[in-house]
């Protein structure tokens, strides 16, 4: 639909509502009207197509509540209903392209409305599209356990798409020019009716969304105008980052059109697993191996951490294996808090015995008594 049909129809006047209509009397009207024009309804009448389609016009126009008030801003604007555009020869002053005619020499009235129907701009001059954002794009990277706490600085090589080198966007052959599409008028979208009721707005099949025509396609990227670009580029990880997080790096993805904004680039980043620590939030962890007789009699111990400076852990008398002991401030570093390191104890027991080591330990047990451990359990089977 053209900048004159939208001025010179009155939508409000087409569904039968007052302009102060509330969106469910707007609704209530085309479901009316709709029922009362439907082609199926009306097959022996043609020119109920015909008003149906205005129907479903004035019903999109109107039930959107940002096109609606852009609808309404511009008829105040031209006076209301009554606007017709000058015909060529037609006396009585300027035309409304000189009217509007912008300090570039440039039309400007498409431009003042062109963002109504999907927010593409669209001149007689023919080749002008509204700016778009580029793709985003994803990458992987795997780093160590350490530089996963401690963040690092990795390099990664990605693939977007871009404008083609050969044509520089446009998608026509060198020293040729795409045209504005017919069917929407340079949009990008078409509205149609789906199930004969109801208005859906779709990108428009026949430029596939560009709101441009190429009639004599470049050959290299065949009139898409797009191609792929690989860069190398250097990549922050953040400390604390975690296996499997993904990471998002604004502007650094595909490049936009017409001076669109750049995609994002989003990292999925893998950390290889330590073989001695584990990590459990922002806390460390790491199962220490003692002796039977440094668990039954207490110790203190040496304890490693991922910085380099070991610890010392005292372990009280009687401790059981699997025990957790928590080191306060030797965890992961960097976020509101430090975090801890878990040291968990792993009650080593030998598998060989001497016999004089074996004589102990029967003599240990006689000495020790303290009853069989397991009675409990067989008193409540």
């Amino acid at each position: 639909m053209s900048t004159k049909d939208w001025l010179e129809k009155d939508y409000y006047k087409v569904l039968g509502v007052s302009k102060d209509a509330k969106p469910d009397e707007v609704k209530k009207a085309f479901r009316k009207l709709a029922r009362e024009f439907h082609p199926d309804q009306n097959t022996a009448n043609p020119q109920a197509e015909a008003r149906f389609k205005e129907i479903s016009e004035a019903n999109s126009i109107l039930s959107d509540p940002a096109k609606r008030k852009e609808y309404d801003e511009a008829r105040s604007l031209f006076g209301g209903g009554g606007f017709r555009f000058p015909r060529a020869g037609q006396a009585g002053g300027p035309s409304m392209e000189d009217l509007f005619r912008n300090s570039t020499g440039d039309s400007g009235i498409s431009d003042l409305f062109g963002n109504l129907f999907g927010g593409t701009t669209t001149r007689r001059t023919g080749t002008t599209r509204g700016p778009r954002r580029g793709a985003d794009i994803e990458g992987e990277v795997t780093i160590d356990f350490a530089d996963a706490l401690a963040g690092s600085q990795v390099t990664m090589q990605t693939t977007s798409d871009a404008a083609c080198d050969n044509c520089h966007g446009t998608g026509a052959r060198p020293g040729t020019q795409p045209t504005v599409c017919r069917a929407c008028q340079g949009s990008g979208m078409q509205t149609s009716t789906s199930g004969g009721v109801f208005a859906v707005t779709e990108p428009c099949r026949e430029c596939r969304g560009r709101g441009m025509v190429v009639e004599d396609p470049c050959p290299v990227c065949q009139g898409t105008g797009r191609g792929q670009s690989t860069r190398t580029m250097q990549v922050r990880i953040p400390a604390g980052v975690t296996d499997g997080q993904r990471i998002r790096i604004k502007g650094k993805g595909g490049a936009g059109e017409n001076s669109g904004a750049s995609g994002d680039l989003y990292v999925l980043v893998h950390v290889r697993p330590h073989p001695v620590f584990g990590r459990k939030g922002d806390h460390l962890t790491i199962s220490v191996p003692v002796t039977f007789a440094e668990a039954a009699l207490g110790a203190e111990i040496e304890v490693p951490n991922l910085d380099g400076a070991s610890v010392r852990l005292k372990i009280p008398a009687g401790t059981p294996n699997g025990r957790t002991f928590r080191v306060r401030g030797r965890g992961v570093k960097g976020g509101a808090a430090d975090g801890d390191l878990l040291v968990t104890v792993d009650v080593q027991v030998p598998r060989h015995l001497s016999e004089e080591a074996r004589a102990a330990l029967v003599e240990f047990q006689a000495k020790a008594g303290g009853g069989d451990p397991r009675a409990h359990l067989l008193a409540r089977h």
